[in-house]
């Protein structure tokens, strides 16, 4: 729990929720700012389309009414602070943000523009807020309770899809300190079904080839990615390189499966961020980030490519497909 505290702000800064809303009254768009950890993308692409779209539903329109400056971390978690810094210059009334790292930078750079942030993982212990319910700050926005329950199935997930597994490679960004929350989660459920596991950290994304071909030649392994900054830009390519070593692998996101992966579990990107405008228009039309409280994501879904698994040799049990909330054939 981190102490409440009172902020001087200076005549010059903007205070974000009643000047948002008298300049609205005043006939001046809002600046919205987003920051994607990834790299740049089509306005169509899932996540920010959802947002777009969600924002359009409650009356805010890009060009017409609202102006949504986006800037891309290009899968490089060292930019958070300088992106968040050239949004603060452009004189954003709010930022969305898309990671609780990112979300941090945010916070240590403005404690009195509005940040919402997409899918921090523990937003009270990493001091983005007070408690969940008054965030009792400049900061609210969607978390994800990636507890040891949602962790441990990533395990079971992949042991049930390739039931030969005798071996787990959890992949994690090893310049995110945040992402080693899961290994010890992951551990616990490897050892609860007698499965060896290895935790491997990735420096650099061209190490990547490097470590699916050596574990390529372990027998029956397989592999548990994170979708963390470092891999979601990389999102074909993962896939590709599984395929290639013919190597079963369960990914955090869909859009790994979509892009050929063999399954997913996580809570849904596209659900979180039109959440995630629910809040930009509550603080437009005036309400403070601190008296918001934090939603806990809920939606969370199973995606199996039934392609992918025929090209590994893999026979997907009824029970397995059954649980599944959409099966790619």
């Amino acid at each position: 729990m981190i102490p409440r505290r009172r902020f001087v702000v200076a005549a010059a800064v903007v205070l974000a929720a009643p000047l948002v809303a008298e300049a609205q009254r005043a006939g001046k768009s809002p600046r919205i700012g987003v920051l994607v950890p990834a790299e740049p993308a089509s306005l169509s692409e899932p996540n920010i389309a959802a947002f777009r779209q969600a924002l359009h539903n409650l009356g805010y329109v890009d060009g017409q009414n609202c102006i949504v400056e986006y800037r891309y971390a290009h899968g490089v978690t060292e930019r958070y602070k300088d992106l968040v810094l050239e949004l603060i210059r452009v004189s954003v009334d709010i930022m969305v943000i898309g990671s609780g790292l990112a979300a941090i930078a945010a916070k240590n750079a403005t404690q009195t523009i509005p940040i919402v942030f997409v899918g921090a993982a523990s937003p009270v212990g990493d001091g983005l807020v007070a408690s969940l319910a008054r965030p009792g700050g400049n900061v609210t926005g969607l978390s994800v309770p990636f507890d040891e329950g949602f962790a441990g199935k990533w395990v079971e997930l992949l042991k049930a899809a390739a039931p030969r597994t005798s071996g787990v490679v959890f992949l994690r960004d090893a310049r995110n300190p945040l992402s080693a929350r899961f290994s010890p989660h992951v551990l616990r459920a490897a050892r609860a079904l007698s499965l060896k596991l290895e935790v491997v950290e990735v420096q650099e994304i061209q190490e990547l080839e490097g470590i699916f071909a050596r574990k390529s030649t372990d027998k029956d392994v397989g592999l548990i990615v994170n979708g963390e900054t470092l891999f979601f830009p990389h999102r074909s390519h993962m896939p590709e390189l599984a395929a290639k070593y013919r190597l079963p692998a369960i990914y955090q996101y869909r859009v790994f499966v979509d892009a050929g992966g063999l399954m997913a579990y996580g809570f849904s990107l596209p659900d979180a961020w039109r959440r995630a405008a629910t809040y930009v228009a509550k603080v437009l039309k005036g309400a403070k980030p601190a008296d918001l409280p934090v939603e806990q994501a809920t939606k969370f879904e199973l995606i199996i490519n039934l392609k992918t698994a025929k090209a590994l040799g893999l026979t997907m049990s009824p029970s397995l497909l059954a649980r599944a909330d959409q099966v790619i054939e």
